[in-house]
């Protein structure tokens, strides 16, 4: 089949598309609109942003989901004004698991973030190979596209006025082989580079704490500019957050016994370089 048979069987399935479905389909909508405003084919505007045709009709077609880089090369092309980098953002968010949308809502307007992770660097942290890598332990399934949705959710670091976000993570994260050696030395190294950011800060438990505050799992602690704050915890397929000032509370209280039991971020650095030093055998400088 032409690639004009092709681009043509695009515009079939897009004809019938609603831009009222879902965010997705309406960045889909936006997209075709503004590409034939150009007077561009599929093909010609895939040329210029460096993307295949291809590519672009599954977006056109609600079949892919585009990337924050794609809707800036976009813009940039099409001259928008930046709309579909805005409307990435409701994009990406709307393909997290329905379980999950009202918490990265929450990260996204969170002014502080206060994470306790037993067994895993948390997401808001993980490198593209290290978040592949735990997405893809059970389910292969569009990997490249839900690990796109987590990693943008990091996006929020990158706000005129980011959230504090301070982790307390077990050390166990630290050797729970994710991915593999190079995988995990790329994480850790990742880790070490927010030394000199004062708004993300990680402390590790470390082993010799014995029995300590998170003995029951991982908490995460949201709070924001006038709305109480919330406690989230995480099930399998299943979010649980609250903001019962009792258990407000009580997390909060765990969590400053959770910093105290921990390294200072100094000697937290240190034993993050030891590890992947000696464990993933890359001799940091």
């Amino acid at each position: 089949m032409g690639s004009a048979a092709r681009e043509g069987l695009c515009v079939t399935h897009i004809n019938v598309l609603d831009p009222g479905a879902s965010p997705l389909d309406y960045y889909g909508f936006e997209l075709r609109r503004l590409r034939e405003a150009a007077g561009l084919t599929q093909r010609q505007l895939g040329d210029i942003l460096n993307y295949t045709g291809s590519l672009v009709g599954q977006i056109e077609t609600a079949r892919k989901v585009p990337t924050v880089e794609f809707s800036e090369r976009a813009d940039a092309a099409l001259v928008t004004g930046g709309l579909l980098s805005r409307l990435v953002e409701l994009v990406l968010r709307s393909q997290l698991p329905s379980w999950f949308q009202q918490v990265a809502e929450l990260q996204a307007r969170a002014t502080e973030i206060y994470s306790f992770e037993m067994g895993m660097v948390p997401g808001l942290l993980q490198t593209k190979a290290y978040a592949r890598a735990v997405l893809g332990v059970i389910d292969q399934a569009d990997l490249d596209d839900r690990t796109a949705v987590r990693l943008a959710r990091q996006r929020i670091f990158e706000k005129d006025e980011p959230p504090l976000f301070w982790v307390v993570l077990s050390e166990a994260a630290l050797y729970q082989e994710i991915g593999g050696p190079e995988v995990m030395r790329e994480q850790l190294t990742h880790l070490l580079s927010f030394q000199e950011n004062p708004r993300i800060n990680i402390q590790v438990l470390p082993f010799s704490a014995g029995g300590h505050a998170g003995m029951t799992g991982s908490f995460d602690i949201y709070r924001f500019e006038s709305d109480p704050a919330i406690v989230y915890t995480e099930g399998y397929g299943s979010a649980h957050p609250t903001a019962n000032p009792v258990t407000v509370k009580d997390c909060s209280l765990r969590y400053d016994h959770l910093q105290a039991a921990a390294l200072s971020l100094r000697e937290s650095a240190e034993l993050i370089r030891r590890v992947t030093e000696e464990r993933y055998g890359d001799q940091l400088a």
